[in-house]
C-alpha cells in the first residue's frame, strides 16, 4: 500500500481514538456535572476534527468519499470495540460481533464487490 493510501488511514485512525474518548469517555464519569463533560469533550473532539479533516483532504485525491466513510466506519468500529472492553470494561456479545461483521460485509461491497 503507498504512502498517499496508507496516509489518511493512519490519520483516520487517531482520529477516532480521540472521538471515542470524546463521545464515550465521560462515561466513567457519571458524577461529573454536564456541562464540565461538554466542555471536556469539546476540546477532544477538536484534536479528533484535527486529524479527521486531513485525512479526509489528502484521502480524497485516492479514495472516493464513500470509500472514505466506509474506511472511518470500519475504523471507528474496530476501535470502538477495543475501547468499549478495555476502558469501559464491557464484552462484546455474539450479537455485537454479527452486527460488526455485517457492517465490514458492507465494506467489502465498496471496495471489491462483484457488483460493481
Amino acid at each position: 500500500m503507498s504512502l498517499p493510501h496508507l496516509t489518511p488511514i493512519v490519520l483516520l485512525s487517531f482520529s477516532n481514538i480521540f472521538m471515542t474518548f470524546a463521545w464515550y469517555g465521560h462515561l466513567k464519569f457519571g458524577s461529573r456535572p454536564l456541562l464540565l463533560i461538554i466542555l471536556v469533550s469539546w476540546g477532544i473532539a477538536f484534536v479528533e476534527y484535527c486529524f479527521a479533516v486531513p485525512a479526509n483532504r489528502y484521502g480524497h485525491a485516492v479514495y472516493s468519499a464513500a470509500e472514505l466513510k466506509t474506511i472511518q466506519e470500519v475504523i471507528t468500529l474496530s476501535v470502538f470495540a477495543v475501547f468499549s472492553v478495555t476502558y469501559l470494561g464491557e464484552q462484546i456479545t455474539l450479537n455485537h460481533a454479527m452486527g460488526f461483521m455485517f457492517i465490514c460485509l458492507g465494506a467489502f461491497f465498496i471496495f471489491k464487490g462483484p457488483l460493481g
